[in-house]
């Protein structure tokens, strides 16, 4: 009576364990249907204009109106959010960094016109209009907005493919505007529609390494147009091109004046870093440095009037705010098409850029920035730059770096900085026109050191070869072949990767920890237990597809056949294949016709097949194809339930 009481109570026990895995096995296989494509779009719009993705809530009264608007405001234009707070102590210290960036930016940005082929003042209304927008829709606190060098390099060695600025300027002046309209776009919908921001993720961090290291000795190389006064240098961005037209001219003509000049101030800018650097007080100096510089070059020339000996200077700054060119957007150019091109490049660089720098220091100060809110920003900066005769703006690294130091608050030091520069295109652009190229180009040459960078190369090298690959693929296709080559190397070799990566996945056998619940590679874990009557497979993979199920079943099979084989011997007897499918997070129908196959090929070897842990788009597939019903329902939460209510199960019928 005893032991048939106890018989009971064990059937029960395994009555109640049978069922209690039945209803988790209905939690999975009756899960609602995923989200369609449209609700994920406006999904991802929706959290990009509302606050952590809320939405409009029904609104009874005018206060939870006002809240739900304020809500809204403060999601699009942050300044909302920050201007609370905001005091005469931060007021302080951002007017101290705002024109300390002011003095920094203004000589740049003369600087970087010229290397974008522009007039001058095209730069200084680069750091008026964008600037002010990003401080209204930005999230990064320390971000210093306007024109780079690698953005500037672009557009000079891109757009006069199809206008030559010497030539025919407006016209190239025009499709530069026009370019910056569609970067702007794009990036506004790289922010809009998050999917779309593949597109920047292709463009990995090894390949921006390479790319801007590459990108910054050719500037510098093209430095040497200012620095030794020749008049006719290549167009082409090549090294060998630009070393070519170098050689040429220093063994013909050049001005030993404009050399000394040039060398001179980049020597004393230098020497300003390296004071700066041991001194932490002394941070302005090498912010100031470049304006320093200006104005004692714009002086030496005037006074000696060097200018009559040869020495290149700017001349006319045009003076005044910045036009409206809204009309001088060339949507009807027989090349809008390369145009748009250019413009999706431009608006990748920038972004990737910008979100690097923003990221940085907002890691070092311990706050977050919004990935999808900065590529807004961005965006409607760049469209209204564009009808305000800006060209493409984006965060510079070094002017960031010296917005940091000076002890910026807010992104108020933006504001600072565009209305200084608005007044120095009202009051002082007169004063510029003796201003030497040569110290321009030494401005230049002294912001690219810190563009090249061999540690995080050898970083890149150490962690991970592929990645090396695609970095040293960007630099030598930017330094030996053009831009356009290097990022194309550079998106190739990361496709290649990815498609190596995606039709060969690794495939890993689990055992369980001693003590535990827990199902591990039992390569990486050798004290995993494998289980004599399991196979339980992981795939390292996030999407099984006609790429690589093909692949992924023949691997399984094979491990089914050796274990089949190690039967014979009598060293295992495996009666069911557990797949563990908790990494897969999608699949089509070449992906569920080889699960068919597979647990086809499984029975006919008295085998049976156990998925665990599908995600929600894979039981969704699974089920409408009615798999889950053709392998008998052996769908699982957990490896560890797979286990038992298989073998169990196996127990039980023998």
């Amino acid at each position: 009576m005893a032991s048939s009481a106890i018989e009971t109570d064990g059937q029960e026990i395994l009555d109640l364990e049978k069922n209690r895995q039945a209803e988790k096995a209905q939690w999975v296989l009756n899960a609602p249907e995923p989200p369609s494509l449209w609700r994920e779009l406006m999904d991802s719009a929706r959290e990009t204009v509302l606050p952590h993705g809320k939405r409009f809530p029904y609104l009874k009264d005018k206060d939870g109106l006002f809240k739900t608007v304020i809500s809204v405001l403060q999601a699009m234009f942050p300044i909302f959010s920050w201007c609370r707070h905001y005091n005469a102590t931060k007021l302080r210290n951002d007017l101290l960094a705002g024109l300390t960036l002011a003095s920094l930016c203004i000589p740049q940005s003369i600087g970087y016109a010229t290397l974008a082929k522009l007039d001058p003042q095209y730069g200084l209304y680069t750091s008026v209009i964008p600037p002010l927008i990003y401080a209204v829709m930005g999230t990064s606190r320390d971000i210093a907005i306007g024109p780079v060098a690698v953005v500037s390099l672009l557009m000079s060695s891109m757009v006069p493919k199809l206008e030559d600025p010497e030539a025919n300027p407006i016209a190239y002046r025009n499709l530069v505007l026009t370019t910056t309209f569609f970067a702007g776009i794009f990036q506004a919908a790289f922010g809009l529609f998050r999917w779309l921001g593949f597109l920047v993720d292709f463009l990995s961090h090894a390949a921006i390494v390479g790319f801007v290291s590459g990108a910054a000795i050719v500037i510098g190389l093209q430095q040497m147009k200012g620095l030794l006064e020749i008049a006719h240098f290549t167009n082409k961005t090549d090294v060998i091109s630009v070393m070519q037209a170098i050689w040429r001219s220093v063994h013909h003509y050049w001005n030993p004046h404009n050399f000394i000049l040039g060398c001179s101030f980049l020597s004393f800018i230098i020497l300003t870093r390296f004071v700066g650097k041991r001194n932490r007080k002394l941070f302005w100096l090498p912010a100031t440095a470049p304006l320093i510089s200006v104005v004692l070059s714009t002086l030496l020339v005037y006074l000696t009037r060097a200018d009559k000996h040869g020495v290149m200077i700017i001349k006319h700054i045009k003076k005044g705010l910045n036009p409206g060119s809204i009309h001088e957007l060339q949507f009807n150019n027989p090349h809008i098409g390369e145009v748009a091109k250019t413009g999706l490049i431009v608006a990748v660089i920038a972004i990737t850029e910008a979100t690097a720098v923003g990221r940085s220091f907002a890691s070092i100060k311990g706050y977050r920035i919004n990935g999808n809110q900065e590529m807004v920003a961005f965006g409607f900066m760049n469209i209204l730059g564009s009808f305000t005769s800006c060209y493409v703006a984006t965060g510079s690294f070094s002017r960031s770096a010296v917005n940091f130091s000076a002890g910026c608050e807010t992104a108020m030091s933006n504001i600072v900085m565009a209305i200084t520069v608005i007044i120095s295109l009202e009051l002082f652009t007169r004063l510029l026109y003796f201003t030497p190229i040569a110290v321009l180009s030494a401005i230049i040459l002294s912001a690219l050191p810190g563009l090249v960078d061999p540690h995080e190369a050898y970083y890149i090298w150490k962690v991970d070869k592929l990645d090396f690959l695609v970095c040293i693929g960007a630099f030598f296709g930017v330094l030996f072949a053009s831009v356009e080559i290097g990022l194309l190397a550079a998106v190739i070799i990361s496709f290649v990767k990815i498609i190596i990566i995606s039709i060969r996945p690794g495939t890993e056998e689990l055992g369980r920890l001693p003590g535990t619940d827990i199902f591990c590679d039992v390569n990486q874990y050798p004290m995993a237990v494998k289980n004599s009557k399991a196979l339980i497979i992981r795939v390292k993979s996030g999407l099984l597809c006609f790429a690589n199920a093909n692949f992924v079943k023949e691997k399984i099979m094979k491990w089914a056949t050796e274990e089949e084989e190690n039967d014979s011997k009598g060293k295992r007897t495996v009666q069911v294949v557990i797949l563990d499918m908790s990494n897969l997070m999608n699949i089509d129908m070449s992906g569920i016709a080889s699960l068919l196959e597979l647990q086809n090929n499984l029975a006919s070897g008295g085998m049976e097949l156990a998925i665990t842990n599908p995600k929600w788009q894979v039981i969704h597939k699974l089920r409408l194809a009615n798999f889950a019903t053709k392998m008998g329902g052996r769908v699982f939460l957990t490896v560890g339930e797979a286990v038992d209510a298989c073998l169990g199960a196996k127990m039980a019928a023998v």
